[in-house]
This record gives structure tokens, sequence and C-alpha cells, in this order.
């Protein structure tokens, strides 16, 4: 399990989809989820700041995370794009393993 990796990335909603379709064609994630209405709440030099955006819930494994990160932040509009990687602990072992195998097939 300690393969597995979840990553949120926030973004303009109007970039959520296509960036998670890339994602996926280029096989940096298995899977990405798009959760289209988040609010999010932030400084910005020193001032309350706020956006709408959505949430890309990403799954990969650790040996993608490099190569996704890059690709994130060269197609991401922020400056400083949010990008979390969390490690999975658990989870049902044939949805681990259908991560696994995806991450490993290789892009013609």
């Amino acid at each position: 399990m300690e393969n597995i990796r979840v990553v949120f990335v926030t973004l303009p909603s109007e970039k959520a989809e296509d960036l998670a379709k890339q994602l996926v064609q280029d096989r940096h994630a298995a899977c990405v989820n798009v959760v289209p209405a988040v609010k999010s709440y932030y400084c910005d030099s020193d001032k309350m700041a706020e956006a709408n955006e959505s949430l890309i819930i990403i799954k990969t494994t650790q040996l993608k995370i490099e190569g996704l990160v890059r690709f994130v932040r060269s197609a991401h509009p922020y400056d400083i794009p949010e990008i979390i990687t969390i490690p999975v602990a658990e989870g049902l072992p044939d949805y681990i393993n259908w991560v696994i195998e995806e991450m490993g097939k290789v892009t013609t």
C-alpha cells in the first residue's frame, strides 16, 4: 500500500477537466476525480482572498509523483499551485492492484 498516493490539486474550474483527462491520458494517474465546486480562502500579500475553484483528486503511485508534479506545475495557471500528496495506508486490495497495474502500463 505504501506505493499508492492520492494527490489533491485545486485550480480554476474551467481548467479542471482538461487537466484531469491529460493526467490520465499521459499515464501520470490511474484515475482522477473532479469535484467541480469548492470555495477556497487564503492569504495573498497578507490580504484575505477567496476563489471559486475545482478540486481534482488524483490516484497514482510513488514512482509517478515526480513526473506528475512537473506536469501539473507546467500546465497549471497559478505561480504556486496547490499540490498535496498523501500516502495511502489501506484500501480495497483489488482497487490498489488496479492502480498499480494502470501505472505500470506504457503509453504508445
